[in-house]
């Protein structure tokens, strides 16, 4: 018998086992970013953004499909995060703008909603790029209009958009070189395919697992707490650094990662002359510390119990869902500006103490927590927007996969004047409040501002985090990699060597002014010994180094 409408009790459990879908799959699809940095998060991103969407889904009271289209809508476009999450909050409001007035949906109503979510998301994206999440939607509403006009049963249309949709995604490497050359298909059309897989499974009636989602009874899913601590595999995050007696030689690196890999996962071990860096997920990190203890002496031990970290995230979680739902104001990271209102006011993204004192003593009015290794929302943004009492708000993503949810944030306020520097590093956001000029308007600062970013060449040092080719270099896990604007221009199994290498790429013969910037990782001794060798071997330019604090990278860079 053919099924030829979705209700709204059904159009509610398919958007929450899409959501429960990728979020299941979000370290899957992580996996499949070009770049092996440890902060890849295109699954992280779009599990946040549509999650954010679910859980005003679950607040509803048997609510009519335009009360489903506005939560799916609004959740998701205050909680994107990164590109991808903004795509695909861009997606589901062009979809929920599609059937909001519908009362029960038909093939031709999800092939009206298909072309909208395509078209939307494309308005959004000042340069659309073919072989992205963007592709895949176009294939999707492609086949959903030829479908509809084939056939009125859901049964018969739908298996055949997803299939379609899969065979566009593989198709993705040969319309971007770099998703070729890393052997991968592009993550943010991953991520839509598994949303609509999961939504697929809740139409067929499978058993779905909603256990990443806290539902009401109004949507007809069986109500299941947060994930339970007890299904974390392994408990104990433990991290130490192992101060080697002679060389650690690549077979003793083997060696030690495959024991480590027989008692936990998450595994980073990075050598570094005399020095291993070492992480893993296990349930008794005693032995990790014994058989690192084979190989010299240890330091900076760091024990943390995830299980516990887990419940205590689970309670402030209810906490804040027990303000929301007696009206209570959420609280704010940071206090609203005190005194007059003034007529410029400075917003930046940033991650690493000494890098937020930088962005304080430049005058910057409102720090965002966040940048590489946890891209802000959207409502992060507008929280941030709200705090600072100035008629003109800059804003400084400092990152490129956050000027989307600034530019997000910006359409979604009214009543002060926002714009979005386009700062794709922490470098050109510092530079951009150098060239900062009090006296001067709105126009005369976003030009002086934007000029002086063109004039920056960025640079940041981290570690792989797996095997790959990628910029015509083979790169193995735990690699060394120097980044710029550009891509992976060095690659090494030494930090200071690999920093060293980047600069050469970096600095010409107009250069004038290098500024590092060392992480958290990096002692202040080396830094300071390894800023003098710099200056040693550049001694036309001026250098000008800074603690920055932050993690996973080991500099960052900026050339002027």
């Amino acid at each position: 018998m053919a099924t030829k409408t979705i209700n709204v009790d059904m159009l509610a459990k398919m958007f929450l086992a899409g959501a429960q879908n990728i979020e299941a799959k979000k370290e899957y699809i992580n996996e499949l970013n070009v770049f092996p940095v440890p902060d890849g998060d295109t699954g992280t991103n779009m599990s946040l953004t549509i999650m954010a969407a679910a859980k005003e889904v679950t607040s509803l009271n048997n609510p009519g499909i335009r009360d489903l289209a506005k939560a799916v809508s609004s959740g998701s476009l205050r909680g994107a995060r990164g590109n991808s999450g903004v795509i695909l909050s861009q997606l589901l409001r062009g979809f929920t703008k599609s059937i909001r007035e519908e009362k029960q949906i038909d093939v031709q109503g999800l092939a009206a909603a298909c072309a909208r979510a395509r078209d939307t998301a494309y308005k959004a994206v000042m340069k659309p790029k073919e072989g992205t999440i963007l592709t895949v939607a176009s294939g999707i509403a492609k086949k959903a209009a030829e479908m509809a006009e084939e056939t009125d049963d859901l049964e018969v249309f739908l298996p055949a958009v997803i299939e379609h949709a899969e065979e566009v995604l593989k198709k993705t490497p040969d319309m971007l070189p770099v998703l070729k050359e890393a052997g991968v298909v592009d993550s943010g059309g991953q991520g839509l395919l598994e949303v609509i897989k999961g939504a697929y499974d809740a139409f067929l009636g499978k058993e779905v697992d909603y256990s990443a989602i806290t539902p009401k009874a109004s949507v007809n899913v069986t109500k299941v707490s947060a994930q339970e601590a007890a299904d974390i595999k392994f408990g104990y995050c433990t991290e130490f650094i192992i101060l080697t007696e002679k060389e650690f030689s690549d077979e003793q690196e083997r060696d030690f990662k495959g024991y480590l890999s027989s008692i936990g996962d998450s595994i980073v071990c990075v050598a570094d002359d005399d020095v291993v860096k070492v992480h893993v997920h296990t349930n008794d990190p005693g032995l990790a510390i014994q058989r690192a203890l084979m190989y010299g002496q240890l330091s900076r031990m760091k024990i943390d119990n995830m299980r516990e970290e887990h419940q205590e995230k689970l309670i402030k979680d209810a906490e804040r869902l027990a303000a929301k739902e007696a009206g209570a104001k959420k609280p704010e990271d940071g206090k609203k500006a005190d005194g007059p209102r003034k007529p410029i006011g400075f917003i930046a993204v940033s991650i690493g103490e000494g890098l937020n004192e930088i962005f304080k003593e430049l005058g910057v009015d409102y720090i965002i927590e966040g940048g590489q290794t946890m891209n802000p929302s959207t409502e992060d943004m507008l929280n941030a927007i709200e705090q600072v009492n100035a008629d003109c708000v800059f804003i400084l993503p400092n990152n490129k996969n956050i000027v989307l949810a600034a530019n997000q944030a910006k359409d979604l306020v009214e009543d002060k004047e926002i714009v979005v520097l386009p700062t794709k590093t922490v470098p050109q956001g510092i530079t951009a409040v150098i060239n900062f000029m009090p006296d001067a308007d709105v126009k005369e600062n976003e030009e002086a501002m934007l000029e002086g970013i063109k004039n920056v060449k960025s640079g940041q040092v981290t570690y792989a985090v797996r095997d790959t080719h990628i910029d015509d270099k083979e790169i193995h896990e735990s690699d060394i990699m120097g980044i710029g604007d550009a891509g992976i221009l060095a690659v090494g199994r030494s930090v200071e060597e690999t920093t060293k290498e980047l600069l050469g790429r970096l600095v010409d013969e107009d250069s004038e002014l290098i500024s590092l910037y060392y992480g958290e990782e990096v002692k202040e001794e080396d830094a300071q010994r390894f800023i003098a060798e710099i200056e040693g071997i550049y001694p036309d330019v001026d250098v000008d180094a800074h603690y920055g604090g932050q993690p996973i990278y080991y500099y960052v860079l900026g050339v002027e």
